[in-house]
């Protein structure tokens, strides 16, 4: 078994890489199950690949803050011949905000994947919340260390404990030296030592323990607290060794500078055994009680120390039954009564060293090793079993969110649907648009027709109406209006007089009732004269797909057959004349919803039988799906730099909702044309982007308030809420449901004639 470990790693000054480094050399113990080529594929937190001379079991390189070298280095585990991967966890160790580039990295691995988190937040944010979630889906097992940690997991993040794995935090097997050289240094000579190590930050909480000294002093002379470890790389760069200097001015303050000693180096694991052996107690003092790991508290159990701490969590566990002894936080009086009582009864001290190094030897290295083996083996046995499962349905229902209007509700007034949210709370500042009112009616028709909303049925005539009272006396259509319902505009865009046609067309020939059909097409009607002045292509598309539905319900209406023939050659003409090379496009760069253009002629084949529009359609829906699911995900042209025909690649950020709901649309269409079922694949893999399944591997969809987040950005996902991201949304998931119907049609075991008669 080789295996492949992602993390931080010596020499780099880190305890997880510490932890790493422990690990890999436990798992190795056992020869006959692990291979020696295991390797290690390290974090650095410089883009200076030179910074840290590794060693020679590190055999890749990934530079924190750099999203392309963690694609780089997905593909290096997987073109290797590792059988698994081990990933340390912390959110501080990778890139990007709360460490949210390591996911593509994650998601793209072939390997088996045990994930050991060595930070759970009893409180994390949503993007905490969804990173753990986004992990835990991609890993066969999480490792914890805690009890409490599991109880986490499954409760407030959600994770089934079948997943989860309680491995406690390993320590040396090392012991005690007769002549520990240690005990004859300057500060340990002749005194009682207090010990405290570990990187040094303001959350350690030594002061309590330097606020303890004068009364410890008092009944013991000959104390001296000894502090071992640097300050924090993080702390340095921002403030330098101006907490160190701190505590000395205390101790200086309290009289008790000549009991302070602080050691300002970072000692192999060899050196710190011997520090822990040597001191009489030893004192982690932390500040809060969200420690839901301590290596330092782990050590000091397995070397025998006797161990006194505030209770944070790991504390609360691992000393039990005797183990240590707890002081409340900030509590220096209660501390210096501890130590004092320990110092005068030796028994009870000798008690506590003697019942921490009997737990200790349950969670020696070669021990938890032991139990990581296993834990890889059935992981490989795993995930050989899943390949082996064949036969799976393009569609799964299961991981869609079940149907819920509840934020398209709370986004709709009397007036209208509420352009903008902030998280998921309406921004009523921005007032409505015409635009998202349009979708809005889109995907209340669909709701009513795939679910049977009686909630959309009741949207559906609010809709419609702002749609009547956003129309010109003339036939044309204004796009913006206050909140105070005061219009703010004269004439719309282009873009939103299409969505208007489109959104009419398909409720004249979907609508629950004739008085909303009647209605729809009076207001359609009125704007047929406007359709001649329409020269940008997205709204020509917008509006011959609008058409389309029309004619389906009235295919013999002449003038808008007229119409609709008149749109679609200037969407044509443009193909034509910018169609050039490998360059396959209706302009001479991709910008904003995209697939609009394809689906437009698609529709139109679809009702009239135009060859060259099929042809257009396909072709440039080809060239489409090359450039944006090129990496077996969809990555939409994002609006920071699009993409040119002569010029730079494509942009990647920001993505936007609108364009995912195009690409369904159109796969969807395609499919009802041809029958292919790629063309569903492609469907649902589009759609999978609002569930994570995108560049960065973040879910859009929020499952807490049934709403969308406003585009994917190069850090994470825009927490905003709005109208169109929303729709977007809940339109490509209707859409979906109904190709789920289709699918069952195609692939289930039914006679020719019973899918005649299903279709």
């Amino acid at each position: 078994m080789k295996i492949a470990y992602i993390s931080t790693y010596p020499p780099r000054e880190c305890g997880i890489a510490t932890f790493n480094h422990n690990l890999l050399r436990a798992i190795g113990y056992d020869k006959t199950a692990v291979s020696e080529d295991s390797y290690v594929v390290a974090m650095n937190d410089s883009e200076n690949l030179d910074q840290y001379e590794y060693p020679r079991e590190v055999k890749y390189q990934i530079r924190q803050e750099n999203q392309k070298d963690y694609i780089r280095a997905a593909d290096y585990i997987n073109t290797s011949l590792v059988d698994a991967c081990i990933m340390e966890h912390e959110f501080g160790i990778y890139g990007g905000e709360n460490g949210v580039y390591i996911l593509p990295l994650i998601a793209r691995l072939q390997k088996p994947l045990v994930t050991i988190l060595h930070t759970i937040l009893k409180d994390p944010s949503y993007m905490q919340l969804t990173i753990i979630r986004e992990i835990a889906k991609h890993s066969s097992r999480i490792v914890v260390m805690s009890h409490r940690a599991v109880g986490f997991l499954t409760s407030i993040y959600g994770i089934p404990f079948s997943k989860i794995q309680l491995i406690e935090h390993g320590v040396p097997d090392l012991e005690a030296k007769t002549d520990n050289p240690v005990k004859l240094s300057l500060p340990f000579k002749n005194k009682k030592v207090l010990f405290t190590f570990g990187l040094i930050s303001r959350n350690k909480g030594l002061e309590t323990v330097i606020e303890a000294l004068p009364q410890i002093v008092a009944k013991n002379p000959d104390v001296m607290y000894v502090v071992l470890g640097t300050t924090h790389p993080g702390v340095i760069r921002n403030s330098g060794e101006e907490y160190r200097d701190s505590l000395k001015k205390l101790a200086r303050k309290l009289n008790v500078e000549d009991n302070l000693t602080f050691i300002n180096k970072f000692v192999s694991e060899e050196q710190l055994f011997e520090y822990l052996t040597a001191c009489d107690m030893y004192i982690t003092p932390y500040l809060n009680e969200a420690q839901i790991t301590s290596g330092t508290l782990s050590y000091a159990v397995g070397a025998g120390a006797a161990v006194i701490s505030t209770p944070y969590w790991h504390a609360q566990e691992l000393l039990a039954d005797n183990r240590g002894r707890l002081f409340d936080f900030k509590d220096a009086d209660a501390l210096a009564a501890i130590v004092n009582e320990l110092f005068e009864d030796e028994e009870k001290l000798n008690q506590l060293k003697a019942n921490a190094y009997e737990y200790g030897l349950h969670l020696r290295w070669p021990s938890t090793g032991q139990v990581f083996v296993d834990v890889l083996e059935e992981a490989i046995s795993k995930s050989l079993a899943e390949k082996d499962n064949t036969g799976k349905q393009i569609i799964d229902p299961d991981a869609m969110p079940s149907f819920s209007l509840a934020h398209i509700q709370r986004l709709t007034d009397d007036t209208g649907i509420v352009q903008h949210a902030k998280y998921g709370i309406p921004n009523l500042k921005e007032g409505y648009c015409l635009d998202d009112n349009a979708r809005a009616l889109i995907m209340a028709i669909l709701a009513y027709q795939q679910n049977k909303s009686k909630v959309a049925l009741e949207l559906l005539p609010v809709y419609l109406s702002y749609i009547q009272y956003m129309q010109r006396d003339d036939g044309n259509f204004r796009n913006f209006l206050s909140f105070t319902r005061d219009y703010l505009d004269e004439i719309g865009s282009e873009d939103s007089f299409g969505r208007t046609i489109w959104a009419l067309g398909y409720l004249i020939h979907n609508a629950p009732n004739n008085s909303y059909r009647e209605f729809a097409r009076e207001l359609f009607n009125k704007s047929v004269p406007h359709f001649k002045n329409l020269g940008h292509l997205r709204g020509i598309g917008n509006t011959m797909i609008g058409l389309s539905n029309y004619l389906k319900a009235h295919p013999g209406d002449e003038h808008i057959r007229e119409q609709f023939d008149l749109l679609a050659e200037p969407l044509k003409a443009a193909y034509r004349e910018n169609k050039k090379g490998h360059w396959h496009w209706f302009e001479d760069k991709m910008t904003y919803d995209n697939a609009i253009l394809p689906l437009a002629l698609l529709s139109y084949y679809q009702t009239t039988k135009d060859k060259e529009a099929l042809d257009i359609a396909l072709e440039s829906m080809e060239y489409l799906s090359q450039k944006t699911l090129i990496y077996g995900y969809l990555n939409p042209v994002g609006n920071d730099g699009w993409l040119y025909r002569e010029g730079n690649s494509m942009a990647l950020y920001d993505q936007q909702a609108i364009e995912t709901m195009a690409m369904v649309l159109m796969y969807f269409k395609a499919y009802e044309i041809t029958h292919d079922l790629t063309y569903i694949k492609q469907m649902y893999l589009c759609y999978q982007w609002f569930l994570g399944e995108n560049s960065l591997h973040l879910p859009l969809f929020d499952h807490e308030t049934k709403g969308c987040g406003d585009g994917l950005q190069p850090h994470g996902v825009n927490r905003n809420q709005g109208a169109e991201s929303t729709l977007a949304y809940w339109i490509s998931h209707l859409v979906v449901l109904k190709a789920l119907e289709y699918e069952y049609i195609q692939s289930s075991d039914l006679t020719t004639v019973q899918k005649q008669i299903l279709s």
